[in-house]
């Protein structure tokens, strides 16, 4: 059976209004001028509330994803996008979960990970390709 840490205070720290407000400024970074951002600042501070207050009264639901289609690199992709609330919390939830779990990952965990991804991922291996 594999023993599972807790972390007080985890819940109080993502819910908290300073948390969400930084989760709000993280996810609308490189996205100003979307209307749907635009939209959220208009009443950044209320909607951050009624947030919280979703969350934490267990009634929070995620709004269905918005979905569109993009060429690049040749290629099709359909994406599907959460809504702009969603994501201010799912970078709340990042912001404090983030620093708890990422130190127990093994060195070579290189997806989604600050300062690493896939051209470091690809540079380890080609070292280890040269070692073999």
């Amino acid at each position: 059976m594999v023993r599972m840490k807790s972390y007080g205070g985890v819940w109080e720290k993502i819910t908290s209004f300073e948390n969400l407000l930084g989760g709000y400024m993280d996810a609308r970074r490189r996205k100003r001028k979307n209307q749907e951002v635009m939209d959220f600042y208009e009443r950044y501070e209320s909607e951050l509330l009624r947030l919280r207050d979703e969350v934490i009264s267990g009634v929070w639901r995620p709004l269905p994803f918005q979905e569109f289609t993009v060429y690049n690199e040749r290629k099709l992709r359909h994406i599907q996008a959460p809504a702009f609330r969603d994501r201010v919390l799912q970078h709340a939830v990042v912001r404090v979960i983030e620093p708890l779990v990422d130190r127990r990952f093994i060195y070579d965990s290189y997806s989604c990970r600050k300062g690493k991804g896939m051209h470091r991922a690809v540079e380890r291996l080609q070292g280890f390709l040269r070692i073999a």
